[in-house]
């Protein structure tokens, strides 16, 4: 679990590093991200319901870079913060997502965009399953599969270009592990978001 949150800092520590050294680039900017949803999941256990349930509410902090190709499109690259070191810290527990969004923009005003498109990352899992609590846990196992999402939403035009997105994203992930009797698990869930630009 150790050598996950030094991996995780480390990540960190690199985003930063780019930042400072492509922060002045026209084509490129960074923000934060808030999210908030819930969701079905047959494999892992939801640290907010009780043993049995499968699944619960999700929310997270997400560092986010984007790439902009050119006027209608850019490529947001979203790193979770919150759950993965809080998840770590009170639960020993892993649940890391990255994902990249491809996000079009359709222009409806001059301040206003509608913004959409596919999300593909990664799901990795360590944990109990979802027949477990915190104070009756069964064994922890490792899971992992593809994160497949979908965005629709409307960006506003901030002060000095700082543009904020509010929008929904719809999920879905198939979870495979070698040492859980429920794997494949499923994962489908729904959430929504708030994105606040740096530029």
């Amino acid at each position: 679990m150790r050598k996950l949150i030094m991996a995780g800092l480390t990540a960190l520590v690199l985003l930063y590093s780019f930042q400072a050294y492509a922060g002045e680039s026209r084509s490129v900017s960074f923000g934060i991200s808030v999210m908030l949803g819930g969701r079905y999941d047959n494999m892992r256990m939801c640290v907010a319901t009780p043993a049995g349930i499968k699944g619960g509410p999700i929310a997270d902090i997400l560092l986010d870079t984007r790439f902009f190709v050119n006027d209608n499109l850019s490529i947001a690259v979203n790193l979770p913060v919150m759950r993965p070191i809080l998840f770590a810290a009170a639960f020993k527990m892993l649940q890391f997502e990255p994902e990249v969004t491809f996000e079009f923009k359709k222009n409806i005003t001059e301040d206003i965009d509608i913004v959409y498109g596919p999300g593909l990352g990664l799901s990795f899992h360590y944990g109990p399953d979802y027949r477990s609590d915190s104070k009756d846990r069964s064994k922890s196992f490792f899971a992992m599969g593809p994160f497949i999402s979908g965005l629709f939403g409307f960006q506003f035009a901030g002060n000095s270009g700082n543009n904020k997105l509010i929008g929904i994203r719809a999920f879905y992930v198939p979870l495979f592990s070698g040492d859980s009797d429920l794997s494949p698990g499923t994962v489908l869930g729904g959430a929504l978001e708030g994105h606040f630009e740096f530029k």
